[in-house]
């Protein structure tokens, strides 16, 4: 049984304390469900495990010859195609085989060569060793079982939607298939179809997995147990998330209650040192002193607070307030959808649905006017100002702060900033981080904020 073990990882920006001696251990067969508020570094501690980004202190070791894959949150590729992209995954493994190729040419002409004949059969050896004679084979396997056809594998990667670049990244970490998984929100952007393969694809999987969630029910069906990244520590539970939110419930009232009865104690104990020090009962009040000095002093409950806001008053639309007579759109040769037709009056709530790569995403940027929308007859209505939230957040500005990027979009001064921002629990020195550090999370409760502060009526 493989093990994967992290002691005590350390963390910190500056005087900012991200997590503090972090220790567990991921074995074979375990699916650890990772959870925590946004910012609390749960992204931060999958990237200090994975090397990519360097911790404080503290260890991660793995068993000799572990593999460990990683799934990025992130579509920023430097790759142009899925087949560039599953290239990168196996970068090792066609080190080795273009190595064999140029020994192949040089044995050619110089076959009676030892010393070449031996760097082929050890660069052969850790070919094999890496499943090189079957990189192909599995790749294939990988995409198919993904959604993807052939003709995917040379397509333009930007131009997939947003599900289907999770996919690919999941492709990424699955095609080795790793002793471990690292997962940074796996179900984000799914469609019902794929977000079940996942699930059976995780239950099925040999090695260990650590998973990034905020989706309950999936950390219900697809986790053995849940680590909760708190106030910059952890702690564990066997089980699904439902399970671990009820243990965690009755942890903190029982700790709650510990407490306020230490804090009664102290308070009642330094009323009689205070009374008695100087007089007849001295004797017992420099003991019930001594007592107290030596207490261990339970570290007070923090309360975490949740969104506190409310919707501000709209100006009404018309009736009509999207017409869509004639939608059609596609990318060069490939057709996304042809005669659509779609009505929306004021007051209705429409769900969009769809597989992921139905063309969503762009019929809500041809309506916004985004993307071009060609030959479709499109009509907004009176009066109908639009709000757009988009899954990838591009319409923050990562080189601003927090506090300038709400600033400068709606004409406010420092205290009417911080005053909403504070509505959406970016408080104290939070306000002034870069977009570009925040966590998803935190990205997209800021493009939430933006959304609100626009007071759309559609």
């Amino acid at each position: 049984m493989a093990v994967l073990k992290i002691s005590g990882l350390t963390k910190s920006f500056g005087i900012k304390s991200v997590f503090e001696n972090v220790s567990f251990d991921i074995k074979s067969g375990e699916r650890i469900g990772l959870v925590g508020e946004n910012g609390a570094g749960k992204t931060t501690l999958l990237k200090c495990i994975m090397g990519t980004e360097e911790a404080d202190g503290g260890s991660v070791k793995a068993d000799n010859g572990s593999v460990i894959g990683y799934l990025r949150q992130d579509f920023n590729y430097d790759s142009g195609t899925i087949r560039e992209e599953m290239k990168e995954a196996w970068k090792d493994v066609l080190f080795y085989k273009e190595k064999m190729e140029l020994l192949e040419r040089e044995l050619e002409s110089n076959h009676d060569n030892e010393d070449l004949i031996l760097q082929y059969g050890q660069a052969q050896a850790r070919f094999e060793f890496l499943g090189g004679y079957g990189y192909e084979a599995e790749t294939r396997k990988i995409l198919t079982g993904l959604g993807f056809t052939d003709e995917d594998w040379d397509r333009d990667i930007h131009s997939f939607s947003g599900g289907q670049k999770v996919r690919i990244n999941l492709a990424a970490a699955f095609v080795r298939h790793p002793d471990f998984l690292l997962l940074d929100e796996p179900t984000n952007h799914l469609d019902m179809v794929m977000l079940e393969w996942l699930e059976d694809y995780l239950r099925s999987y040999k090695g260990g997995i650590l998973m990034i969630s905020h989706d309950r029910y999936f950390l219900d069906a697809a986790a053995t147990g849940i680590i909760d990244l708190e106030n910059h520590r952890i702690r564990s539970s066997r089980g699904g998330y439902t399970r671990y939110l009820e243990t965690k419930q009755n942890q903190d009232k029982a700790y709650e209650k510990a407490y306020e009865k230490q804090q009664e104690y102290i308070k009642e104990t330094e009323e009689y040192i205070r009374r008695y020090k100087a007089g007849i009962k001295s004797k017992q009040a420099r003991g019930r002193e001594s007592r107290l000095n030596r207490l261990e002093r339970m570290e007070k409950p923090i309360h975490h607070k949740a969104l506190d806001f409310h919707f501000l008053k709209v100006e009404e639309s018309s009736e009509k307030v999207l017409d869509i007579i004639h939608g059609e759109a596609s990318y060069g040769n490939r057709e996304i959808f042809k005669n659509l037709e779609l009505h929306i009056k004021k007051g209705e709530r429409v769900g969009l649905i769809g597989p992921n790569g139905a063309g969503k995403t762009t019929l809500l940027k041809m309506i916004t006017g985004e993307h071009a929308s060609g030959d479709s007859l499109i009509r907004i209505g009176n009066d109908v100002r639009i709000g757009y939230y988009s899954q990838e957040q591009e319409r923050l500005h990562p080189e601003l702060t927090v506090l300038d990027e709400v600033r400068d979009a709606f004409d406010f001064g420092e205290q009417e900033a911080r005053n909403v921002l504070g509505m959406f629990l970016f408080r104290g020195d939070d306000v002034f981080k870069k977009v570009a550090l925040l966590s998803g999370g935190e990205k997209a409760r800021l493009s939430l904020l933006c959304l609100f502060l626009e007071r759309p009526n559609f």
